[in-house]
């Protein structure tokens, strides 16, 4: 495996585990509508930017959530094989979780009764997952997909210029350097 290919494998699973393990999308708060739109063969999505601010090495990544992946398993789809999506016009903004499927959640009301059942980690995990599992609905064919952000390094840009004569420079540079 190539060490590129190491590198993207450590960054989903690093995603991955701050979505999934952690179960906190707090780092989701400044999350930006990206100004990209991805052609899907159902329609086109926009998600969003999401600057991994507390983390100190991480680049952007963007978020798609709630992207459907098959037809609502719901009245004559229901107990039968999955269908692709309906598409969609115009541009699906992807800017939500899509429910969970149904499932009977724990009681955890009552945290001593709760702690006579399960070792004090699992208790404080469910604390902070139960918000996530409260929208249910047989309508939960969604995904919600990290990908890395295709952010073009600004850095590379002169945006703001002293002169003509600094852009003629800088301009006469670059076109030596192609040449």
């Amino acid at each position: 495996m190539g060490v590129r290919r190491r590198g993207v494998l450590g960054f989903y699973i690093l995603v991955f585990g701050l979505i999934h393990c952690s179960a906190d999308t707090s780092f989701m708060k400044n999350a930006k509508i990206s100004t990209r739109i991805v052609q899907t063969r159902y329609g086109r999505l926009q998600g969003l930017l999401v600057p991994m601010d507390s983390h100190r090495f991480l680049k952007p990544i963007e978020v798609f959530l709630g992207v459907p992946y098959a037809t609502p398993p719901v009245q004559s789809n229901r107990f039968s094989p999955t269908r692709t999506p309906s598409p969609w016009d115009g541009v699906r903004v992807s800017d939500k979780m899509g429910p969970v499927c149904p499932q009977r959640l724990p009681d955890i009301s009552n945290e001593t009764a709760a702690l006579e059942r399960m070792p004090k980690g699992r208790l404080e995990y469910l604390k902070r997952l139960l918000p996530y599992l409260k929208n249910q609905s047989e309508d939960c064919l969604y995904l919600n997909i990290f990908s890395p952000a295709q952010v073009v390094d600004p850095s590379r840009f002169h945006s703001w210029w002293h002169s003509d004569l600094d852009c003629y420079l800088y301009c006469k540079q670059q076109q030596q350097a192609v040449t």
